[in-house]
């Protein structure tokens, strides 16, 4: 149960977050001041035993070391002051997004589809679009999840979709943590080239190469011994050395090539070990999100740890890239042939795995926007899904863009296979009410709370024709574009039941060819169920047409309703509430006379 509001929790979280930040940077000063001691304490300690060869090599030995453990630590509080500094950012964006403002979350316009069943009518994609609104995604690959369930048009397992939801979105302290993870360490590549890497990969390392770098490494430093006892000399040691070179530069073009394209793969382990770890970590109670846990198993260890060895397999390959340490390294341990063995033992025990962790991950960093919309919308309605005659039972229901200072709520209630007609005068409320219901529809299908205080639903498909554009490419007329549209439509009720949503159609023909043919296609929809083995369609036309309104005298599944407008002292007033009936008042005279474009 949610003790604090949105807003607190996220204020909350930002000076929280604040005071660990100052913590770490204080942290990080010292980290710095410190190996900046021992590299001068270094550099003392070779002055001093400048001459004595053994002793040099000592002190640059240690030092070294000492050294790399310093960098090491360093770079873990960078990392944790980039993990805070991601999360604070995180939480601010979502104390704007309490106030509606989301311009700095991604518009999604590169889902936009001209020809799917609604995206483009109710403004799925875009600029101030419901995406924006909704989309929390740190990774590509989830928001590509996300704009596909957006677009699925999905009614299955609406309940498991919802549990979900509100699991994750009690979650909110794990969700952000997901996210900052995910967004600290972002790669250029993608998880999909990741995966055709690991698949077309061809091995080349032989299998002795298990014992050979390490018997090699251990005989040198029995070199090293015996030149520290004057066993034997600095030219022996040379010898060995070249021994090392040589047996590396058998494989060294392979070993090049396999290094470039672990280079694309490196930051995307690195940064889905964490994400893995974070999955890992906590117990989930639905079973849609105990079934992504499971999904990412493997047999004796966890998913993270082994991401993580990989990835560290990968970085440490990747020191070869420094020429001086790379020349010693292989030379006396063999070091690439080591490193790409590893690697490769891995890629044939794991790499099978990989393609099903990014799966996982991306489907949960989609979920976590849906989460995400559940938490800062505590008032918002789970749709309660039924099997009854109604398809929609809407209390107080409204578009969830709205503000909700100025928005007006309607109660709608439609049944199975039931066609509304609505007219209005412009600027009343119709498009505004298609797009409604069509959004409350796609969200209840996504298992997300919708803007009501009640929602009963039985779940169906969604299609719309509300927006039609000509197309100068194709040599498309506008006509001719909203005929294909309604063709479309046609076809796709042969195969299933949809919700059908359309404004104003045949606009592109005369007003009277127009009346006729928009008669005969609303007869169509109304009649297609009696023609399918199926239950049949449902939907809303709205229309400034009011002869289209005669369909309800001859069929019972058709009934008329409108929103209103009035003039009062001279001004015209909207209530944008859905009523029984036929509209009266019109408005497009008054405007023109309101606005002096044309006389009294």
């Amino acid at each position: 149960m949610m003790t604090q509001t949105p807003y607190t929790f996220y204020i909350s979280q930002v000076e929280g977050f604040q005071k660990q930040l100052n913590s770490i940077k204080q942290k990080l000063f010292a980290s710095s001041m410190l190996r900046l001691g021992l590299f001068l304490l270094m550099c003392y300690g070779i002055y001093y035993f400048f001459g004595d060869a053994r002793w040099v090599i000592g002190v640059i030995l240690l030092g070294s070391a000492l050294f790399l453990y310093l960098i090491s630590r360093h770079s873990d509080l960078s990392f944790q002051k980039n993990l805070l500094q991601e999360l604070i950012s995180l939480n601010r964006k979502e104390l704007k997004a309490l106030k509606r403002a989301v311009t700095d979350f991604p518009e999604g316009n590169e889902f936009k589809e001209d020809m799917h069943y609604y995206s483009q009518d109710i403004d799925l994609f875009g600029k101030g679009s419901f995406y924006q609104y909704l989309n929390r995604t740190a990774t590509k690959e989830g928001a590509e999840k996300l704009a596909e369930k957006l677009k699925s048009n999905h009614i299955d397992n609406i309940l498991q979709k919802q549990k979900a939801v509100k699991e994750l979105s009690e979650k909110a302290a794990w969700r952000q943590d997901f996210t900052a993870y995910a967004s600290i360490s972002k790669s250029e590549t993608s998880t999909a080239e990741v995966v055709q890497l690991l698949k077309t990969h061809s091995y080349f390392i032989p299998q002795m190469m298990r014992l050979l770098p390490i018997v090699f490494s251990l005989l040198s430093m029995a070199v090293f011994v015996a030149l520290f006892l004057d066993i034997i000399g600095f030219k022996q040691v040379l010898l060995w050395l070249l021994i090392g070179l040589g047996i590396s530069g058998v494989y060294l073009k392979k070993v090049n090539d396999l290094s470039a394209k672990m280079d694309k793969t490196q930051e995307v382990f690195q940064q889905y070990h964490y994400l893995l770890m974070q999955i890992e970590k906590t117990n989930f109670a639905s079973s849609k999100l105990k079934s992504l846990q499971h999904q990412i198993a493997v047999e004796n260890e966890k998913a993270s740890l082994v991401a993580q060895k990989f990835s560290k397999k990968l970085n440490a390959l990747d020191q070869r890239k420094n020429m001086l340490l790379g020349f010693i390294i292989n030379g006396f341990l063999l070091w690439d042939l080591n490193q790409s063995y590893q690697i490769e033992q891995w890629m044939k025990t794991y790499a099978h795995k990989a393609e099903d962790w990014f799966a996982v991950i991306a489907e949960m960093d989609a979920l976590n926007s849906l989460a995400n919309f559940s938490f800062n919308h505590p008032n918002y309605t789970f749709p309660e899904i039924t099997k009854g005659k109604n398809v929609i039972e809407a209390r107080d229901f409204v578009h969830p863009l709205l503000d909700p200072a100025k928005a007006v709520t309607n109660n709608f209630n439609i049944e199975n296979q039931q066609f509304f007609i609505i007219t209005g005068a412009n600027m009343a409320g119709k498009s505004t009410f298609l797009r409604t219901v069509s959004l409350g529809i796609v969200m209840a299908n996504l298992g997300l709370p919708v803007c009501a205080s009640g929602f009963a639903y039985s779940p169906i498909k969604l299609i719309t024709s509300m927006r039609t554009s000509d197309s100068l490419t194709d040599d498309e007329s506008y006509f001719f574009s909203e005929l294909k549209r309604l063709k479309f439509i046609v076809d796709k009720i042969q195969e299933d039941n949809y919700f059908i949503i359309l404004d104003e159609i045949l606009k592109g023909t005369n007003s009277t060819d127009k009346a006729l043919g928009s008669k005969k296609f609303i007869e169509k929809l109304v009649a297609s169920h009696h023609a399918s083995r199926q239950a049949g369609s449902t939907g809303i036309i709205a229309t400034h047409d009011l002869s289209l309104c005669e369909v309800e005298k001859d069929h019972d599944e058709v009934k008329n309703y409108y929103f209103d407008a009035e003039i009062i002292n001279d001004e015209l007033h909207f209530d944008y509430t859905l009523k029984n009936g036929i509209a009266q008042n019109m408005n497009a005279s008054f405007l023109l006379r309101k606005m002096k474009i044309v006389d009294d």
